[in-house]
């Protein structure tokens, strides 16, 4: 199984696990995370304040992917786009997912463009979608 994981905060494998529900192991997939580079507020994305999104995305990519290869699960990742949309769509053009994973902040700490609709991203994508908030 190949799984496309979006995420903002670094993960850990029990995340992933228990984001895809129990009976499905990531130490048995090939994992991608993409780490959109997201602005902490609309003012901060409209004032093209890209640098501290760009590292803080490449930090949680690193992260993500160095926790998961510690705890067995084979990961690569790449900094996506600003809009998690677009980074789910460049990804799928390398990576050809069998499904995505989600994981976003709830309600007051969710992050600006963080408000990804499950729904919307099966249909434009054609994958399973399953989402976890950290």
């Amino acid at each position: 199984m190949k799984v496309l994981v979006v995420t903002s905060e670094a993960i850990t494998a029990q995340q992933l696990r228990n984001a895809l529900g129990g009976e499905r192991d990531p130490s048995d997939a090939e994992v991608m995370v993409v780490a959109p580079a997201l602005a902490d507020s609309g003012i901060k994305f409209w004032m093209t304040d890209a640098d501290t999104a760009i590292a803080r995305a490449e930090e949680v990519r690193r992260a993500s992917v160095e926790r998961l290869g510690e705890e067995g699960v084979s990961a690569t990742g790449d900094t996506g786009e600003a809009d998690p949309y677009q980074a789910i769509e460049d990804a799928l053009m390398t990576f050809d997912a069998d499904r995505i994973v989600l994981f976003t902040h709830g309600g007051e700490d969710q992050r600006y463009r963080e408000d990804l609709d499950d729904g919307e991203i099966a249909e434009r994508f054609g994958r399973p979608v399953d989402h976890a908030v950290l």
